[in-house]
């Protein structure tokens, strides 16, 4: 969420408050801002404050872009918790879904194998163990899957892992 000054205009505007007072509040200040992470039970809230004075009247600036709907989501969800209420929870849209989470180690361990110079036998082998191949190198399913590893890891390292972040739409 992208926090900025609000017009002298919105007088009604919510005052910024002092994030990092919270508990398990993560605050970095960098060239571009503050940048604050606000952890909530139903998940985090992420913040980035340009300009933004304590104390002063804030407005949020939201992009109309690709990601529209989910930063609107992410402002309602922080209007509610700045209020007091339930944030409510984070669409599932937002979270990686198990079945990918257990497939990233996997590929991470793939890639790294592939980026070693290692054989897709060898990082089979690696992957499942020395006996889990068997004679049948060329038809075994286990090379087709090693295989999709190595190419989903290339393809994640070269730019793909942007779309773990924007979860699993």
């Amino acid at each position: 969420m992208i926090l900025v000054p609000a017009p002298d205009s919105f007088t009604g505007a919510r005052r910024s408050e002092r994030f990092n007072r919270s508990p398990g509040v993560i605050a970095i200040q960098g060239p571009d801002g503050h940048h604050v992470v606000l952890p909530d039970r139903d998940g985090a809230h992420r913040l980035w404050l340009q300009r933004v004075r304590a104390g002063a009247p804030m407005a949020a600036l939201v992009p109309l872009d690709d990601d529209v709907l989910h930063r609107l989501t992410g402002l309602l969800r922080l209007y509610r918790r700045l209020n007091g209420r339930p944030a409510g929870p984070v669409p599932r849209t937002w979270t990686i879904t198990a079945r990918l989470r257990q497939r990233l180690v996997p590929m991470v361990r793939a890639l790294d194998g592939h980026l070693a110079g290692a054989s897709y036998r060898q990082i089979a082998e690696a992957l499942h163990g020395p006996g889990a191949i068997g004679d049948g190198w060329k038809t075994s399913s286990r090379r087709g899957q090693t295989i999709r590893l190595v190419k989903d890891g290339l393809a994640t390292m070269k730019g793909g892992y942007r779309k773990l972040l924007h979860g699993s739409r």
